[in-house]
């Protein structure tokens, strides 16, 4: 079955004890994911901590998830995309050498983080020279796709750039983390009907630019409770009185992204799925969860629940 908006979280890396790759428990997070109703993952970005794992460790982990997300779509007929960043070096070349790693071992798109382009903040010639080099070592037949990632440094697009991506005829995908209404519309605009998608990673706006024209969602809140942003993406036309009900819940929801210690919480919640996961996070050395954190990542765990079974229930 096909569905015409997207839902992508943002892929988690779970650690052993003694902070190796758990890789088996990357298996079971894209199960988990796929059961939840996602229609893709977004691997080894930010979330994943890719400025913290080796590039080896970055090729395995995308591996495993292209694999077994292509056999639960071979075996389910849904369609179930991998998109891919992993490229974290200054130097162009060595950026080059990590996305075309990162391709060949699988992907469906190749995520291109926009820091990576303009590192001396020069301006937007100096960005799209740089990603026109970046693209033509590439393969010419990946799609490709950009994402605002917000470190080191936040480097929005802008039109320009859109423009020239439209241009190029090779991007499918943006992850848009402007936090910006107007500005999202305005990039829609830009953008509508070029078969170049945007995703918004900012749940506040999120309702308001689906109705725009917005492709999905794809962000840290689905590593909590996807099925309620599969439920909205999917619904906000059919039934706008629970949509707006349900934007006005994961607004809220959303701002323990800024007060809960990401991607440790996160990583909690998948132990309350079931999924044991190490209190781990490269990112956050030395850190852990308190009570505190974890009683509520509980709660938002609970409400969640109720939330989505009063959804399923009140049709």
């Amino acid at each position: 079955m096909y569905y015409n908006r997207e839902i992508f979280p943002t892929m988690i890396t779970p650690y052993k004890n003694d902070g190796s790759i758990d890789y088996d428990t990357v298996i079971k997070y894209v199960d988990w994911y796929f059961s939840k109703g996602c229609t893709g993952i977004f691997a080894v970005c930010q979330s994943s901590e890719i400025f913290f794992l080796s590039l080896e460790e970055r090729i395995k982990i995308n591996a495993l998830v292209y694999k077994r997300a292509k056999e639960l779509e071979k075996n389910s007929g849904r369609r179930f995309t991998v998109v891919s960043s992993g490229h974290v070096s200054d130097d162009l070349d060595s950026q080059a050498e990590e996305l075309n790693a990162i391709a060949e071992s699988g992907t469906d798109a190749l995520i291109f983080i926009t820091n990576r382009f303009d590192i001396n903040q020069e301006g937007d010639k100096t960005f799209i020279k740089n990603a026109e080099y970046v693209m033509s070592k590439l393969p010419n037949d990946i799609p490709l796709g950009f994402y605002e990632c917000p470190k080191p440094y936040k480097r929005l697009v802008s039109d320009e750039i859109l423009n020239w991506c439209i241009g190029t005829k090779r991007f499918k995908y943006m992850k848009d983390t402007c936090c910006d209404d107007a500005l999202i519309a305005k990039r829609l605009e830009i953008l509508k009907d070029s078969g170049f998608n945007l995703l918004n990673a900012n749940s506040q706006t999120l309702l308001s630019s689906l109705k725009n024209g917005c492709m999905g969602y794809c962000g840290v809140m689905a590593n909590l409770h996807p099925e309620l942003y599969v439920w909205l993406c999917r619904n906000f036309e059919k039934e706008p009185e629970k949509a707006e009900a349900l934007q006005g819940a994961l607004g809220s929801l959303a701002f323990a992204e800024g007060g809960l210690p990401y991607p440790l919480f996160a990583k909690y919640h998948m132990c309350l799925e079931g999924i044991p996961t190490e209190d781990i996070a490269r990112s956050r050395k030395g850190e852990c969860m308190s009570d505190y954190q974890k009683d509520c990542t509980r709660q938002m765990r609970d409400f969640t629940s109720y939330t989505y079974k009063s959804l399923l229930s009140s049709k």
